[in-house]
């Protein structure tokens, strides 16, 4: 609900547009809107709180940082004007210039007359050297490391060792750009596994007949995470989806409760899934009971028998994600709503359908249906 409203608050849609490409109501999107959106008392009466809580953290960190100076800095009380001058340049970054100065007992102008004193040599040609690194670091996308910059610099004739450019990237934060290792998840103990029913039959006549399901993950700063997907095979629709910071079997039950709500299927449907421990719970199983579900499962370590699922998390991550670092998760699931409901199902034009958007492409079998 909340990401609903985004849509029509933070991005612009109309309501009548998001409430089609979600299957909702306008008047449910609209009461939504009232309740969740910037003028309502549960907005006004959060953003209050989280006034008086931002102040309140605002001053404890200043009272922290005081008492952290003074731990930092014991003994430096009692050191020369100068020592103390540098202990102030060194931990500049950390607190403000006024505050250490205020806790040292040293005037703010002393200092900065202090810190205003001509460099050493070395340091000058320090400086001058940084700024070409950064220069051919920027140069290569931010993907060079300290050798080939070295390997750089001799290009232009720059004479200095490796270990020095090794010491001021360091120093300025730059380093190579590598890759990251895909999150390992031990192995428990396999609980219920049912037979490989879809066979690979990835294209049924009719919706609601074989949905797929799959889980990825996506990296932000905040840590992993992980999203899990219904796609139906007849549209390739995404009709599911839930995003969570933990890989827990609560993931997978939610993307198929979404689906099972947006559709209420008539008849069986089978849904296929890897034999992950989130799909051989006892939990799935009498979900997929419960609901006149029929289970099926890849072959164990087989992406093939899974194919639609991965495509889709193919398409996502070159499409969307690709070189992208989410600050947040919420920003993360923010996007790949966008990405999903706003982009993929309602306009995205899908090589199986025709070159037609999943929703164009079960509207037209809707119509062929009602014409016949």
């Amino acid at each position: 609900m909340h990401a609903a409203v985004k849509q029509v608050i933070d991005r612009g849609y109309s309501v009548a547009d998001v409430a089609k490409r979600l299957d909702v109501t306008t008047h449910s999107l609209y009461a939504w809107v009232k309740r969740y959106g910037p003028d309502s008392k549960e907005h006004n009466d959060l953003a209050d709180a989280q006034a008086e809580i931002k102040r309140l953290k605002k001053e404890l960190k200043r009272a922290e940082d005081e008492r952290d100076i003074l731990k930092k800095g014991r003994g430096v009380l009692r050191k020369t004007v100068r020592l103390r001058y540098a202990f102030i340049k060194d931990n500049s970054d950390c607190w403000p210039v006024r505050w250490l100065c205020r806790m040292l007992d040293v005037h703010p102008s002393g200092y900065y007359a202090w810190h205003n004193t001509p460099n050493s040599k070395r340091h000058k040609a320090n400086q001058r050297l940084t700024g070409l690194i950064k220069q051919f670091w920027l140069e290569s996308g931010g993907v060079y490391g300290y050798r080939k910059i070295h390997s750089d610099l001799r290009d232009v004739g720059e004479v200095c060792g490796i270990n020095r450019v090794y010491r001021l990237m360091r120093s300025e934060g730059l380093k190579a750009q590598v890759g990251y290792r895909k999150p390992r998840h031990c192995g428990g103990e396999r609980h219920i596994v049912v037979p490989n029913r879809l066979q690979r039959q990835f294209n049924p006549m009719a919706p609601d007949e074989a949905w797929v399901t799959d889980i990825t993950h996506i990296r932000t700063h905040e840590g992993w995470l992980y999203l899990a997907v219904v796609v139906d095979l007849f549209s390739r629709k995404v009709i599911g989806w839930s995003m969570q910071s933990r890989i827990t079997k609560d993931i997978v039950l939610n993307a198929l409760l979404m689906a099972v709500w947006r559709r209420n299927p008539k008849q069986q449907v089978m849904v296929h899934s890897d034999q992950g421990s989130q799909y051989t719970s006892h939990d799935w199983q009498a979900f997929l009971k419960a609901n006149g579900l029929e289970g099926s499962m890849s072959r164990r370590g087989n992406c093939h028998d899974n194919a639609v699922a991965e495509s889709f998390f193919q398409l996502l991550k070159r499409e969307r994600i690709k070189r992208k670092t989410y600050t947040s998760r919420d920003d993360a699931r923010s996007d790949i709503f966008d990405y999903i409901e706003m982009f993929y199902n309602s306009k995205r034009k899908h090589g199986s359908n025709n070159l037609l958007s999943p929703v164009e492409y079960e509207n037209r079998y809707q119509e062929r249906l009602r014409s016949v």
